[in-house]
């Protein structure tokens, strides 16, 4: 299920050169060609509101175009770039192995097309994710050289103390780790909960973290990446299972903050 619809300004167009209908449809993920001219020939395919019955009639790919398939409507993108609120339960993998995909809460023509998540939240782990078609994005959105800053609210089983907010801030060993990892930034919220940001994103970071300080994490969110965060608009909105396409100001806030 999606939130409703933010104004999106595309990032980049591959092509400016029209193109025909099935392989529009076929570039949006609704299937191969011939699945695409199926569609097209039962009459299940509008171009921006008119019925079109011949699979080869050209349109201008951009981002006005509104492709309606069995009476759903979707604009025409190059790339996806796409924000999810993760619910518990679920695996960012397109292969779980025990529990349901994250990809089940997309449209099935976003996962057709390719979107993969940028980088992992635990089945446990809520809060935001995000999706892109785009790999050269997707792994300059993971890579440690950007320091990307993820902010966590960190429900802990013992009482949050100022010893542990100091040791975080400090840096604590890790395992196979070469050196002691800090927190960017960390102060506590109440009792048991904490707010931690930290930018190396490795395995586990924030309960291997939050282990070695001598505290455990019983349950995890995460709140925000860079500045684009859940709790702030327009990502208010969304509800645990819901989605939002990303704009140019909100995929610049991510290397912000």
């Amino acid at each position: 299920m999606m939130a409703p619809r933010s104004p999106f300004v595309v990032i980049a167009m591959k092509s400016s050169r029209p193109q025909s209908l099935e392989r529009l449809l076929q570039s949006q993920g609704f299937g191969s060609r011939k699945e695409c001219r199926q569609l097209i020939a039962l009459g299940r395919v509008a171009v921006n509101g008119e019925v079109i019955d011949d699979a080869r009639t050209e349109f201008l790919p951009e981002p006005s175009l509104c492709l309606t398939v069995d009476d759903a409507d979707w604009l025409w993108r190059d790339k996806l770039y796409l924000a999810l609120y993760k619910p518990a339960g679920y695996e960012c993998s397109h292969a779980p192995q025990h529990h349901r995909p994250v990809f089940s809460l997309l449209p099935r023509h976003f996962v057709q097309r390719g979107v993969q998540a940028a980088g992992r939240l635990d089945a446990d782990t809520t809060g935001l994710l995000l999706l892109s078609d785009d790999g050269p994005w997707l792994h300059s959105l993971a890579s440690p050289r950007r320091h990307v800053s993820k902010t966590y609210e960190v429900h802990t089983r013992h009482p949050v103390s100022a010893e542990l907010i100091a040791a975080l801030l400090a840096g604590v060993q890790l395992h196979d780790e070469p050196a002691p990892l800090a927190a960017l930034a960390c102060h506590q919220l109440d009792t048991h909960r904490l707010s931690m940001t930290i930018d190396q994103g490795k395995y586990h970071q924030v309960k291997r973290m939050v282990a070695a300080a001598s505290n455990r994490v019983d349950a995890l969110h995460r709140v925000g990446i860079g500045a684009l965060r859940l709790d702030h608009t327009p990502l208010s909105a969304l509800q645990p299972g819901q989605w939002q396409e990303l704009d140019a100001t909100q995929l610049a806030a991510l290397h912000e903050a």
